[in-house]
């Protein structure tokens, strides 16, 4: 089947509903993450989200890389609410908990 290269990180995504009259929600409906996690060390490896803008994006993603997941989400969600002032800071913080926990979980049924 080829020379496929072993991967060694994880995609987990998660959704919650985008705040109405905003244009994240005008656009996809809802907000989406995708989080790429090395489950060795529990980093956060690479990060995406539904925002429209590139900036936001680039913003989010030198806020989450690196993060260590194995602290618990309360400091990632912290850094969020202190740097993040829009109308849809709580449906992204919705969708980064779903993203923990399903990471959470599924890192649990493994071991």
């Amino acid at each position: 089947m080829g020379n496929h290269k072993e991967l060694n990180t994880v995609l987990v995504t998660a959704y919650s509903k985008a705040p109405q009259g905003s244009a994240m929600y005008e656009a996809y409906k809802h907000t989406g993450i995708i989080l790429e996690i090395d489950p060795a060390t529990n980093e956060i490896i690479n990060v995406e989200f539904t925002f429209l803008a590139d900036l936001t994006k680039d913003f989010f993603r030198r806020m989450m890389v690196g993060y260590d997941l194995s602290n618990g989400i309360d400091e990632l969600i912290q850094r969020v609410e202190k740097h993040y002032f829009a109308p849809s800071t709580n449906s992204v913080i919705v969708a980064l908990k779903a993203a923990y926990k399903r990471y959470m979980e599924r890192l649990n049924q493994v071991k």
